[in-house]
Order: C-alpha cells, then sequence, then structure tokens
C-alpha cells in the first residue's frame, strides 16, 4: 500500500494575490521567453484558471450548441400566397378521382405530349416536391447558460496547459521548450508576416507549421459551396493587445489569434477537442487572473464570478484507495472457497486416467502419436480397443455343459431359460394347466370332485363285501 503523504506546496507571489498551488498539478512559475526563442530572465506566475478542472463532455457540449448560432436559415422556395410552395409546385396538376385503377395522386392536364397525365407535386412523382419541406422558422440557434459557457473555456485553457493534452490533439510540440508557451509582449508589435513566421520557427514549431500548411479536398457537397478545401489547425496566438500581431499572423495557414479578453471556446477547443496549442503574450499571461479570478478572489472583469474547483481536492484515486488511512479502516477482503467444476470423465481422458490407473498407460501412448485437431478423442472411444481385447470367447463341448449344469442350477435355481420353441409350448400348457385348477379351486369343483370320488370308492368296498 503507499504511503499517504500530502502533497508539497509552494507559495507564487503575483502583483496582487498571494496563493497556493500544488506541485503535483503544475508548475508555479513559467518561463518567458524571447522573439529570438530564447529564455528571459523574466517568470511569470501560473495563474489560478490552468488548475481548474478539466470537463471534456462540457467542453462539447457547449462547443456542438455555440457552433449553431452561426448557421443561416435555409429552406425550399416558398411563395407564402395563395398558392404557397413554389418548388415542385410550376404546374397545373389535378387528381383523376376514383374508378380509373390508378392512384390518386395529381396528375398534369392536357394531353399530346408526355408530360400529360404524369404524376405531380408528390414528394414521390418526378419533378414534385421534397417531403416535408424545409421552413426558415427552425429553431436554428441554442441558448447557453453564462456560467456553462465560462467554464468550458476555463476548462479549455486549462488543458492547453497539459502537454499530454496537447500532444493528443496532434500538435508537434516535441522539441518545444515549454508548455504553456509565453512570449515577451514585444511580439504583440509585430507588423510583418515573415516576422511571425520566424518568430514561430525560433520556438521549434517549423513542423507544426508544415503540418497545417497542406491542405485537403473536402468529401462530400461541401466542394461546391465555397469550402472546397481543409487543412489542419495550428497553435492560437493570444495577446493582450494588437499592436500588428493581428496583421502579422492572419495570412498563415493554420494559425489563429483571439484576444485574451474575448477568449472563444470555438478557437480553444476546435470541434470540441481540449487541448490546442496556445501561443500566450505576456500581458495576456499576467491579465489571465484579471479575467478569470483566483482561489481567493472573485474576477474583476466578470461581474460576481468565482473559478470553478474540482469537487475532489485530489482526484488521484489509486493513492486514495491504497493509503494507509482507507486501507486501515476498511474490512479485510472476503476469501472464497474455490469448488472445482465438475466434468465429465468418460469424455476427459485426463479425468478417467485419475481414476483408472490401468487407462493411464494407454493414455500415455496417445499423447505420444497425438498430432493435435478439432477432433480430440473421448474417453469412450479410446477404451472401446481395450474392451475388444478384454472379451474372451469359450466354446465348451456337450459333455463339459453337462458337467456344468449342477453349477447353473446353484446359481441360477430352477430358472428356464427358453431356447426352444419346444420348452416354450411346455411351459404355456403347464401355466394353462395351473389357471384351470386355480378357477376350479375358486368355484368349489375340486370338493365335489373329490366328494364324488369318496362316495365312490365307498360303494366298491360295500359292493365287495357282500361279494365275499
Amino acid at each position: 500500500m503507499a504511503d499517504a503523504k500530502k502533497p508539497e506546496q509552494v507559495t507564487a507571489t503575483t502583483s496582487k494575490t498571494t496563493q497556493k498551488v500544488q506541485i503535483a498539478a503544475a508548475r508555479p512559475l513559467v518561463t518567458v521567453f524571447g522573439i529570438n526563442g530564447r529564455p528571459t530572465k523574466k517568470v511569470v506566475a501560473m495563474p489560478d484558471v490552468m488548475l481548474a478542472p478539466i470537463r471534456v463532455d462540457l467542453v462539447n457540449f457547449v462547443h456542438t450548441n455555440m457552433a449553431k448560432n452561426k448557421r443561416q436559415p435555409y429552406a425550399v422556395q416558398n411563395n407564402e400566397g395563395p398558392h404557397g410552395i413554389r418548388a415542385g409546385h410550376q404546374v397545373a396538376a389535378k387528381s383523376w378521382g376514383t374508378g380509373r385503377a390508378v392512384s390518386r395522386v395529381p396528375r398534369v392536364k392536357g394531353g399530346g405530349t408526355h408530360r400529360a397525365g404524369q404524376g405531380a407535386y408528390a414528394n414521390m412523382c418526378r419533378g414534385g416536391r421534397m417531403f416535408s419541406p424545409t421552413k426558415v422558422w427552425r429553431r436554428w440557434h441554442r441558448k447557453l447558460n453564462t456560467n456553462q459557457k465560462r467554464y468550458a473555456v476555463c476548462s479549455a485553457v486549462a488543458a492547453s496547459a497539459v502537454p499530454a493534452l496537447v500532444m493528443a490533439r496532434g500538435h508537434r510540440i516535441q522539441t518545444v521548450d515549454e508548455i504553456p508557451l509565453v512570449i515577451e509582449s514585444d511580439a504583440e508589435s509585430l507588423k510583418k508576416t515573415k516576422a511571425a513566421v520566424n518568430m514561430f520557427r525560433a520556438f521549434h514549431l517549423s513542423s507544426e507549421l508544415k503540418r497545417c500548411k497542406r491542405r485537403y479536398l473536402r468529401a462530400g457537397r461541401g466542394k461546391s459551396r465555397n469550402r472546397r478545401w481543409k487543412h489542419r489547425l495550428g497553435p492560437l496566438v493570444v495577446y493582450g493587445k494588437n499592436d500588428g500581431i493581428v496583421q502579422s499572423v492572419r495570412n498563415i495557414r493554420g494559425v489563429d489569434f483571439c484576444s485574451v479578453y474575448k477568449l472563444n471556446l470555438l478557437k480553444l477547443a476546435p470541434g470540441g477537442h481540449v487541448g490546442r496549442l496556445i501561443v500566450w503574450t505576456e500581458n495576456a499571461f499576467k491579465t489571465l487572473n484579471r479575467v478569470y479570478g483566483t482561489n481567493t478572489k472573485k474576477a474583476a472583469l466578470k461581474k460576481n464570478y468565482t473559478l470553478p474547483r474540482p469537487m475532489m481536492t485530489n482526484s488521484d484515486l489509486n493513492r486514495l484507495i491504497n493509503s494507509q488511512e482507507i486501507q486501515s479502516a476498511i474490512r479485510p477482503k472476503r476469501v472464497r472457497a474455490a469448488f472445482e467444476k465438475k466434468r465429465n470423465p468418460l469424455k476427459r481422458p485426463e479425468l478417467y486416467a485419475k481414476l483408472n490407473p490401468l487407462f493411464e498407460q494407454r493414455l500415455d501412448e496417445l499423447k505420444k502419436d497425438y498430432t493435435g485437431g478439432k477432433d480430440r478423442p473421448t474417453t469412450l472411444e479410446l477404451l472401446e480397443p481395450l474392451r475388444k481385447k478384454q472379451k474372451v470367447h469359450i466354446k465348451l463341448t456337450a459333455e463339459e455343459k453337462d458337467k456344468m449344469k449342477p453349477y447353473w442350477k446353484n446359481v441360477f435355481g430352477d430358472d428356464v431359460i427358453f431356447k426352444s420353441s419346444e420348452l416354450l409350448a411346455a411351459e404355456k400348457r403347464a401355466v394353462t394347466a395351473a389357471i384351470e385348477a386355480a378357477e376350479r379351486e375358486k368355484a368349489g369343483t375340486d370338493l365335489m370332485e373329490a366328494l364324488a370320488a369318496l362316495e365312490a370308492g365307498g360303494d366298491k368296498a360295500a359292493a365287495k363285501e357282500d361279494s365275499d
């Protein structure tokens, strides 16, 4: 478990405020570079807006809705008069009604041409109007909460100070000395494009400008609507005062510019993706605390605005969970008994070998010859040749069968196995006689016969005595 140590804190002094910045989150001071690309001796305190929570979901939502506010209404041509829509309705047509075995769609009047009798007006007809014709009173624009827009701008500015997010967006900053990149305020007075290009090259942004110089042909219908070409977006120059810097950078493809007093989310996070490479002038960088405020002071240029703060002081969940304080308070991990899954030994030879040691030899021989494949033999298939070998066929002579009769009688008793039709017929006759005897006994016939036999026997005895 990791030790839960409190992050070190450094006090950074600005012109008006004294604030505490966590080293784990950002550097307390930022180096100011000259126009020639070399670092100067000046350093600027990191503005608190650079430590704002990065809400990617909020940036995406605000960007999507803000981009809709630039749209212009469009619709099909509509006279808004007695005839209404013009597109698809510039022909006289009327339905033929029922009874003619054709659909009731409006049909062009007249005759003598192919057009006569053809369907019109409907959206499924050739030359007809579109389905559900578009109207100019659609809800084109979207309203956004001011606090949401400001939160999204703060998140985009904070993301621009994280080199990983800047690189993830595609910017070539491997050779850049420091992020965020702050340059002297003298850059605001540049008036020539050549001077601005040389300045970017001095900051090792040549590969970034080269990436933006190439343009791509747009896919789709936009090629014929005055947006034929696309290109990558490069660095964004944020200035405090325009003394010519706008004129110097506006003609460099991929480079945008923006005033620190009017930061635009559409430029800070193009496409709703945070992490744009921003080149700050010293003037603009120092002004951020006045525009958006600090952790201890409200914004001076925005009425009653406070910087958004993270809900968690430390968002490193792994470090929190593995800390000594939390690990000592939670219960130990529950140990669950492992139950082995029941498997059929008749389908898995390895299990059957554990149950039958004699089969283990057969399995070892099989493994030597087994080359692998989908059709893996089961235990029953492996046992089949063994069973055939174990079957012993013994043929006994008649004398031996007679000798074995007492043995089988001792084993099975008097039970007879009917191996011939004569034995079966004799058994049937015996069963029939037994049934008749039971019926006579039930009816009392056997008693009557016994009495009759006794009487007959007495008469014969008396006759014999008389004759004597």
